[in-house]
């Protein structure tokens, strides 16, 4: 005990947000030092041997774009480690540039996971921080970081509904007395809702176009419900009939029809929640409404759209995108408060 406080004042802790789409990275003291993207580039030599050209904001700058030799790889799928090797290697570079240097000493790290990991999962998410460096790590999940980013008292007696849509899963967590008294994660989010765009794109107008224009799709003209004025953005892709480079102008209408499957299965599993929730939390959270997080918190009507469905008010929190980071580095601040927060071995 006394040798880890030693150790602990010449190692910097770490709080990690590794999501499907992005990666942040909190420094104890000094809030978000690192947000950069999911994304590793990766060179394959003569006899297969692989070389990591490059992490985060350049390696998805190759997306779509690289050699045969090099490619980009999301080593997250669906909120879960989907290529272990490159997981490490992500989260050791990470590591590496918030130190500005290897480090000496190996940090602590409360890395936030999603609810629904098997022990499977968050034991690969465990050791991929600990062969990456780490010295301790420790796990939160999402909702209750959700909703301690959200600025949620989550000690209090009474209950908050968090609803975090991120890149590959959708948390849902009522918050009560320091823990989750009700939780759901389903792997519809950010990354489904950008392939229902490039299938519908696909389908109704036989143009084929990549991730990073549906994530653009969803982004610029994106919504849950009508607008008052329709937007438009022109989309490029390639003719999958003709085989030749060809642009079409898309509406916001077209964004909200191609949307709409995996934005109503996120309702739904929220109404599932809601179902099941014991009498008393159910009056907080009338009361109290909805909290939605997470990138996918951003599209626009979504909070009038599932107010409609399940007839309780939703609000957007202040910084959605950053509340989970926001609340795992809240949590960094406080460690050895609130160990019994955590998953720990």
């Amino acid at each position: 005990m006394i040798f880890n406080k030693f150790i602990g004042l010449f190692s910097n802790d770490l709080a990690i947000d590794l999501g499907t789409a992005n990666t942040l990275v909190i420094a104890k003291g000094k809030g978000i030092i690192i947000n950069e993207p999911s994304v590793v580039a990766v060179k394959t030599g003569r006899f297969g041997e692989q070389k990591v050209l490059a992490v985060g904001r350049e390696a998805k700058e190759m997306v779509g774009k690289t050699p045969g030799n090099i490619k980009a790889i999301r080593p997250m799928r669906d909120g879960v480690i989907a290529d272990f090797d490159m997981t490490e290697k992500m989260i050791r570079k990470f590591i590496q540039k918030a130190h500005g240097r290897s480090a000496l000493i190996s940090p602590r790290i409360i890395i936030c996971v999603p609810y629904g990991l098997t022990q499977v999962e968050r034991k690969a998410v465990r050791e991929s921080a600990l062969s990456a460096g780490a010295r301790e790590v420790f796990l939160i999940e999402e909702p209750m970081a959700a909703a301690i980013g959200a600025g949620i008292d989550i000690r209090e007696p009474q209950g908050n509904l968090v609803v975090d849509i991120g890149g590959g899963t959708t948390e849902i967590g009522v918050v009560s007395l320091g823990g989750l008294v009700l939780s759901k994660s389903i792997r519809v989010a950010g990354d489904k809702i950008d392939q229902a765009i490039i299938d519908y794109v696909k389908r109704k107008y036989n143009l084929l176009i990549g991730e990073r224009s549906a994530e653009e799709i969803k982004i610029a003209i994106g919504t849950a419900m009508p607008l008052d004025e329709e937007l438009t953005m022109i989309v490029n892709g390639r003719d999958q009939v003709e085989g030749l480079l060809s642009s079409i102008e898309l509406t916001s209408e077209d964004a909200r029809e191609a949307m709409r499957d995996p934005l109503k299965e996120i309702g739904e599993a929220l109404r599932a929640v809601l179902e099941v929730m014991p009498p008393d939390l159910a009056g907080d959270i009338v009361n109290h409404g909805i909290i939605l997080t997470g990138g996918g918190a951003l599209i626009r009507q979504l909070d009038k759209f599932l107010s409609e469905l399940v007839k309780i008010p939703v609000y957007v929190a202040d910084e959605p995108l950053l509340a989970v980071a926001k609340g795992t580095g809240r949590a960094l601040e406080e460690i050895d408060l609130l160990q019994e927060l955590f998953e720990h071995e």
